[in-house]
């Protein structure tokens, strides 16, 4: 039996369940508060409330644990690949070899789109932001899926959308990028991983075909698996929202594209470009820049740094960071930003000005300058995020229903006028 917690007001004591985690995780269980007591908690942006129980992710932010069902995001990241991650985070065991195989032949026959969508690619502006077209895609395929409609967690119901979305996600990606272009669409490659296809289907040309170097491509695949899955954040939380009126799958991933994009989630990494191409083009010193960032009223801001979990260090910039420095090698790229980023990164790591702030380089502070070696457009950098995100997505959907969760229906707290007398428009 739990340990309870106890809540006084004006006299009035009202005893709560706790609940424990697998990890000695404690949450006070206030399910049971409005129906008692009339009242509810108030905390904006959710930092203190539990959406949820689920096994898919676990971090611990102070001591900057990640880790997936119960495997640590050092071990995949060394030992993995994309695909298994996914399998894992999607199902919550690591797959036997047949498994494996199965859910890749799945993957792969998934890949290509209906030709009937290129007429939605080419009604797009060539300016058109890649997430907007990446979100309102995602819900396109809905149309050419309606039996797939469904909130069904188990079988080909679920097994078929999960590959459709997981798979085409990246035609999607490359299609809007090369229609951008003015270039024609690229068929996915059979013969090719997941992260190798991609590549294809974005930079290859009728009469050349695009071989990524085996550093290149393992760097993708690398990048992929360290966003495959990152907790209740704010795009995982409105996919269970959104998937909590039982909309389709495609609804769901497609919201979570949207609350993806904006620049304090999946948009980080493209402002540390913009921060470090602002310093190397403004010619301004990396210490002159942070001497500014430091002052409340100078517009310069310091991207890339601190989290809103992870106290400690973020455990995927370590491991990125290897990956930039063997891409560059690999390309024979030499990136004036990425020494910049080294000074940067250096200042963090000594100076008590970070340190005091907990300011230690997070996964954005690499992965753009990654994505930019590869020949990514910064534009399409929170797309690729989006591609890593969606087991983890379709993972949070999928034990949402398996859990019966009830509609997600948040409170507030009314400030606004209380009742007044409507004065007809000639009297007022």
């Amino acid at each position: 039996m739990s340990e309870k917690a106890i809540l006084e007001y004006k006299g009035t004591k009202l005893e709560l369940d706790t609940i424990v985690g697998s990890e000695n995780e404690i949450g006070i269980d206030i399910t049971s508060l409005r129906a008692k007591t009339g009242m509810i908690t108030l905390d904006p942006g959710y930092g203190n409330t539990g959406s949820c129980t689920s096994d898919i992710t676990f971090i611990n932010g102070e001591k900057g644990i990640l880790r997936h069902r119960g495997y640590a995001i050092e071990d995949l990241a060394a030992e993995s690949s994309f695909m298994e991650t996914a399998f894992l985070v999607l199902y919550g065991h690591l797959p036997s070899e047949s498994e494996l195989t199965a859910f890749e032949a799945e993957i792969k026959s998934e890949a290509t789109l209906h030709y009937g969508m290129k007429g939605h690619f080419e009604g797009f502006p060539d300016n058109a932001p890649p997430m907007a077209v990446l979100s309102a895609m995602l819900n396109a395929l809905a149309c050419y899926n309606t039996e797939l409609l469904t909130t069904a967690t188990e079988g080909p119901a679920f097994t078929i959308p999960t590959a459709k979305i997981i798979s085409k996600v990246r035609a999607i990606a490359a299609w809007a990028y090369r229609t951008s272009n003015g270039k024609p669409f690229m068929p996915p490659r059979p013969d090719l991983s997941y992260s190798g296809n991609f590549l294809h289907m974005m930079f290859s040309e009728t009469f050349s075909l695009y071989e990524p170097l085996p550093e290149v491509e393992r760097a993708l695949d690398l990048f992929f698996i360290l966003h495959a899955d990152h907790e209740q954040n704010c795009s995982t939380s409105t996919v269970r929202m959104v998937g909590s009126s039982h909309a389709s799958l495609f609804s769901a991933v497609s919201a979570g594209v949207g609350a993806l994009w904006g620049p304090l989630h999946g948009g980080a990494n493209c402002e540390v470009i913009k921060m470090l191409t602002h310093i190397h083009e403004d010619g301004i010193s990396p210490r002159e820049f942070v001497e500014k960032a430091k002052d409340k009223n100078s517009p310069e801001k310091l991207m890339g740094f601190g989290h809103r979990v992870y106290k400690s260090f973020d455990p995927r910039a370590k491991i990125l960071k290897g990956q930039v420095d063997n891409v560059l090698k690999a390309l024979n790229v030499q990136d004036p930003l990425l020494d910049i980023a080294y000074e940067l990164e250096e200042m963090a790591r000594s100076e008590d000005y970070f340190i005091e702030r907990n300011l230690y380089p997070n996964v954005d502070f690499y992965s753009g300058i990654l994505l930019r070696a590869i020949g990514i457009p910064v534009d399409m950098f929170t797309v690729l995020f989006a591609i890593g995100r969606m087991p983890g997505w379709i993972a949070n959907w999928r034990e949402m229903h398996e859990q019966s969760l009830r509609i997600s229906r948040p409170r507030q707290i009314y400030t606004g006028e209380t009742l007044r007398e409507y004065t007809p428009m000639g009297q007022r």
